[in-house]
């Protein structure tokens, strides 16, 4: 390592002082007039010494110029231990200089002197090395964070698995109580708990087998989060192929529920506390009444900003704004902290493929959208949002002919059916009273006068027109 000179020659420089050139013998190892220094020293107060003889010699006449003019001997030049520079390079380049931070109270310096501190015990780091020209250094990434054991119903449902709890309201009917099945699958990574009920009314049955594909198409170790299927939730009304339980009530109608209320309550309240308050958002699943068809669509509160958030996720599915009703599962679970919309599919008593699978891909594009599943998934084009919506009634009695579809457009006075009288042969007309579309509709049937025959479904002119 080259030995530094010391800066403080420069004020005898300044004062015409010659210096004779820094060398020594390495043969006889000594020199005359030189100071040495311990190469193992250290000091309290400055940095490390040099590590080898340093020599300093006054040229005799500049001695003699300098006694004359100053009347005095001329000083010693010392090199302090802590103030040196590097030995000069055989080539004899020139160091550069460098802009160095002011001197502290503690640096002693002659006028002039720039400091640098010495480094020769500091050890190079090699930056080169570790880092290769073209390279960047790549920051390791955390690890991703675990999904926990789902806990419901008394069970515990460890990451990465399915299981079949059973939910109990507790209700005896003739002493046996039969427990509903309820389907769990617990992803791999954390996430969302996603909630779907089916058959709250009985004879509903296209929900049930959408939320047994559903189920049953995913797959634990790629999903984040925690999917809830409960098919059947009305099991007695779906045994007897009736809309509502065995005390003629609508389940619907009773959320949340009481404990020592009628039977409908007490169902209510224990679906409501033991599994739709431990879920994040929820997806009620219905069709239409008895001899009426949805179309595939959502009903949902779109004054309540997280189900409008919620309801953005369905891709390809009209969605019908609806406050809801009090006493229905979603209006007490969006009360409750729980965003639920409720998807209508077809018509009761029925398995309507078509209809199934729009539902199936619905929910597969929602938990995309809430980052549930990893794949891209994009069904359709979306479907525009219905603020307004009323029924089209029969003017008189008869049986129903329809000469619309499902889904149609229509403009305003298109007729959509014909009542005829089938002793009078007498006709009437059903006409739309207002440009729109067929959300919803009866089945030809017998119908009475004031019958609800078509749904039409129309789009507010700005969102402020909303109910």
């Amino acid at each position: 390592m080259r030995k530094r000179l010391t800066q403080r020659l420069l004020p005898a420089l300044l004062a015409g002082l010659t210096l004779a050139p820094v060398a020594w013998s390495q043969s006889s190892g000594s020199a005359p007039e030189q100071e040495t220094t311990n190469p193992t020293q250290t000091r309290d107060d400055g940095p490390a010494v040099i590590d080898a003889p340093v020599i300093a010699s006054v040229d005799a006449s500049a001695t003699a110029s300098a006694e004359d003019e100053e009347g005095e001997a001329p000083a010693v030049i010392e090199l302090p231990e802590d103030e040196s520079v590097e030995d000069i390079a055989p080539s004899d380049q020139d160091i550069p200089t460098r802009e160095e931070p002011p001197a502290t109270a503690g640096d002693a310096m002659a006028p002039g002197v720039t400091h640098e501190p010495d480094t020769a015990d500091v050890p190079a780091v090699d930056t080169a090395a570790d880092n290769p020209p073209g390279t960047v250094e790549v920051i390791p990434e955390t690890s991703p964070a675990q999904a926990k054991p789902f806990r419901l119903l008394s069970g515990e449902v460890l990451p990465g698995t399915t299981a079949r709890l059973a939910w109990s309201p507790g209700i005896q009917i003739a002493g046996l109580s039969q427990p509903t099945p309820v389907l769990v699958v617990n992803g791999d990574k954390p996430g969302p708990v996603m909630c779907m009920t089916g058959a709250v009314h009985g004879d509903e049955l296209n929900g049930i087998e959408i939320i047994r594909r559903v189920i049953y198409e995913l797959d634990p170790r790629e999903l984040s989060g925690t999917v809830v299927g409960i098919p059947i939730v009305n099991l007695q009304g779906f045994q007897q192929g009736s809309r509502y339980l065995a005390d003629r009530r609508d389940l619907n109608r009773y959320f949340p529920g009481s404990e020592d209320g009628s039977l409908a309550h007490r169902i209510a309240h224990s679906l409501f506390e033991q599994v739709i308050l431990n879920c994040d958002m929820l997806v009620d699943i219905h069709t239409g009444s008895l001899k009426r068809t949805n179309l595939p669509q959502l009903r949902a509160d779109m004054n309540n900003p997280d189900v409008a958030e919620l309801s953005k996720g369905f891709d390809s599915m009209v969605v019908v704004h609806s406050s809801g009703s009090a006493g229905m599962l979603r209006t007490a679970a969006t009360e409750a902290g729980v965003p639920a919309v409720t998807m209508e599919v077809g018509e009761s008593m029925r398995i309507q493929e078509e209809h199934i699978d729009a539902g199936v891909n619905s929910l597969i594009s929602l938990m995309e959208k809430q980052g549930m599943t990893a794949r891209l998934f994009q069904w359709g084009d979306p479907e525009p949002v219905y603020y307004q919506s009323h029924w089209v009634r029969a003017n008189q009695g008869g049986i129903l002919f329809s000469d619309v579809k499902l889904g149609a457009y229509v403009t305003e006075g298109t007729i959509l059916g014909t009542v005829s009288d089938p002793i009078t042969n007498e006709q009437s007309d059903i006409r739309a009273d207002a440009d729109g579309r067929i959300i919803g509709m009866a089945v030809d049937q017998v119908v009475m006068a004031g019958f609800a025959a078509y749904h039409l479904g129309s789009r507010a002119e700005t969102e402020e027109e909303v109910e």
